[in-house]
């Protein structure tokens, strides 16, 4: 990379810095087609023999962690695959059911993996790498063809085909679904994979460990300080790679539809050794989860997306009907259709209920900030099935979606497939109610096209990198990154960074760098059990989450997010002076692990707030409510901020970063305004 050239005059100064330098992604020449096959043909492999002799760390067990982990393991590469619980599991709602996108066009319905690709580009804004996409969509067949086999059961048609449906931003029917949850079926089969290369002896499984700090030796990723939950020990580990799958950095808003366990912190410490981060702001609201109830509440349900194929999405056409429902004086069931308000259908014809997530989540808040919220609070709308019912029968309703209505019964008391009233002849069903939350995140470690980040011999994959999305996601296309990156991407890249490291000895533990990473961690770990405060963990990380949600998230302003600023430092203090943690250092400390991870969390929210910020434009999950079109649709500025936003940690959590900016460069696709209304 050239030389770094600061420019410290920007109008952004005080907040960001910025340089010049301009981020290579290294992406292959040639049609965008072409790229990746013509890249395997010319990748760097590493000798059967030698790959016994080559160790790869893999820090994460979900989808993108256990397949790449089980694959390297078959490969013949030793592999120390590190699991934050006692097993491996994924990081979202027992609700999400979702499904994974293929482009195998059963249904002859004019899919294919180019319209895959432009449905993803598209989705995502256009902020999304072109080359990098394109391989996904390419490889998304294998997919398919590999959980097969493994033996996920995908739900099938009668003529042994699998069951497909249409998620949102596509006018096709290409999500794959199991039976049950999907990312959950998914996840076993990449799990028996594992357990058979565990069985082999190719892979050593670490479970209850988190990662705490990278290490480095000569500027190269070598190793990792992890720290044993159970025993509460911190333990050294050396490799010639080392590979990061630990999911994104939703949980930073504390409500999320994350599981508790979800952290950013390995992300955190590779990021604070020189990773850049890229594309923070790009955060996922999810548009069909249950509304926040009470305060007292840690995570959040998501309800599956696949529930858009057949509910309709509205709220009251009248102000006093919507008052009513919020006072408790009306049910949804006794607002007549004529006063119903599809908005989803009326704003957008062609798409309706299978708008993108990011279009969806912003058009509820909309009529929510309107005043037409239909619970409690104002922030909640309906997600009806009676037109469904009626058209298709209460029992193939059942089939395709029961167990959602049992465990929409069991949250709230109200069961979404019985009848509830009957008007001039009409029936209805009572109605779901959903408001959007933060789900997924698109932005994370920067990785080039081979997944290295800007550290050599550190690679990044599945959520926990930046690069298949950008600045939206569409439905069931998380699964299909994490086990794309793991099963048919990493194996093949990896090996043009291990090809000369042959000749490399395996590291010491021993050596200074590692010593001197642990006692790095250990002096943080003993901070923060001597500060002694008055205020948990949990109350502290509520506090950060409110901000988040209020200045952070689904509407942004300069206003807003320089406010969230200085709030987030008032955070930092209150954190690093008024922490309290009970218990020792000693065996199992679970406040201690979230207080660990709470510090990160700060420092993600503070960069997530610059990278909002200093984009002064709206694009997917990024709204800035000054860019917006006269019907209240995202404005991007292609002319200033076709780029992906990389930050440099500059040695200080007290320190606003550097920015980076790497260019988008579009081949194969025209970049245009989004368009979902025909």
């Amino acid at each position: 990379m050239s030389e770094k050239i600061i420019d410290s005059t920007s109008i952004m100064s005080q907040y960001a810095v910025y340089s010049d330098e301009k981020v290579d992604s290294k992406i292959p020449e040639g049609p965008v087609a072409e790229k990746w096959t013509n890249f395997k043909a010319h990748q760097k492999l590493v000798n059967p023999a030698n790959k016994r002799h080559l160790d790869i760390i893999v820090v994460g067990t979900g989808l993108a962690g256990a397949s790449a982990a089980s694959t390297l393991g078959e490969m013949g590469f030793n592999v120390l695959n590190f699991c934050i619980q006692d097993s491996p599991r994924r990081a979202h709602s027992i609700a999400a059911q979702g499904g994974i996108n293929a482009a195998k066009n059963y249904q002859n319905d004019g899919d294919s993996v180019y319209r895959l690709f432009y449905d993803t580009v598209k989705g995502g804004d256009y902020r999304a790498r072109e080359a990098n996409v394109y391989r996904l969509a390419e490889v998304s067949n294998n997919i398919i063809d590999q959980c097969v086999a493994q033996g996920v059961p995908f739900a099938r048609e009668y003529g042994g085909m699998l069951a497909n449906r249409s998620f949102g931003g596509a006018q096709v029917s290409r999500t794959f679904y199991a039976k049950g949850q999907t990312g959950q079926q998914l996840l076993l089969g990449a799990y028996s994979a594992l357990s058979c290369q565990v069985n082999a002896g190719t892979v050593k499984l670490f479970t209850r460990y988190e990662m705490m700090d990278l290490v480095m030796v000569d500027g190269r990723a070598r190793g990792i300080i992890a720290r044993n939950l159970v025993t509460g020990k911190l333990e050294r580990f050396a490799a010639h790679a080392v590979v990061i799958a630990t999911g994104g950095y939703g949980n930073t808003y504390f409500l999320s539809t994350n599981a508790m366990c979800c952290n950013c912190s390995a992300a955190m410490q590779c990021y604070r050794k020189g990773a850049y981060f890229a594309n923070p702001a790009y955060v996922q609201i999810h548009p069909t989860c249950i509304p926040v109830h009470g305060d007292k509440q840690s995570k959040l349900t998501l309800m599956s997306e696949s529930l858009r194929n057949d509910g309709r999405i509205w709220v009251p056409k009248k102000l006093e009907d919507a008052k009513a429902l919020q006072a408790g004086t009306k049910k949804g069931s006794d607002i007549p259709e004529e006063d119903r308000d599809y908005y989803l259908e009326r704003r957008y014809p062609a798409f309706g209920n299978l708008v993108p997530r990011d279009v969806a989540s912003r058009a509820a808040k909309e009529r929510c900030d309107k005043g037409f919220g239909v619970n409690n609070t104002g922030l909640a709308v309906f997600l009806d099935f009676s037109e469904s019912i009626e058209r298709l029968g209460i029992d193939v309703v059942l089939q395709r979606y029961g167990n959602l209505f049992d465990m929409y019964e069991e949250i709230t008391d109200v069961n979404p497939g019985k009848l509830a009233n009957e008007i001039n002849g009409v029936k209805y069903y009572n109605p779901m109610m959903i408001y959007p939350a933060i789900h997924y995140t698109m932005g994370g470690i920067w990785v080039d096209y081979e997944l290295q980040t800007s550290i050599k011999g550190l690679f990044a994959i599945g959520e926990c990198n930046f690069s298949d999305h950008g600045a939206n996601r569409l439905g069931a296309s998380a699964l299909m990154q994490g086990l794309a990156d793991g099963y048919f991407v990493l194996p093949y890249t990896i090996q043009n960074y291990l090809a000369d490291q042959i000749t490399v000895p395996r590291f010491s533990t021993e050596l200074p760098e590692f010593a001197e990473a642990e006692k790095a961690v250990q002096a943080r770990i003993d901070h923060l059990m001597g500060i002694k405060g008055k205020k948990s963990v949990d109350s502290i990380h509520k506090e950060l989450g409110h901000i988040m949600w209020e200045y952070v998230g689904m509407g942004r302003t300069e206003e807003g997010l320089k406010t969230a600023l200085k709030l987030l430092k008032d955070i930092r203090k209150e954190f690093e002076t008024n922490l309290f943690i009970p218990g020792s250092t000693e065996g199992v400390n679970i406040e201690l692990e979230k207080a660990l991870r709470l510090n990160d969390f700060i420092t993600m929210g503070e960069l997530i707030a610059y990278d909002a910020l200093n984009r002064n434009e709206s694009c997917g999950g990024h709204f800035r409510e000054e860019y917006q079109t006269e019907e209240g649709e995202a404005k991007r500025d292609d002319e200033n901020y076709f780029y992906v936003s990389c930050w440099e940690y500059q040695g200080s959590d007290d320190v606003a970063p550097v920015l980076y900016k790497e260019p988008l460069v579009y081949e194969a696709i025209k970049v245009q305004t989004r368009n979902y209304k025909s």
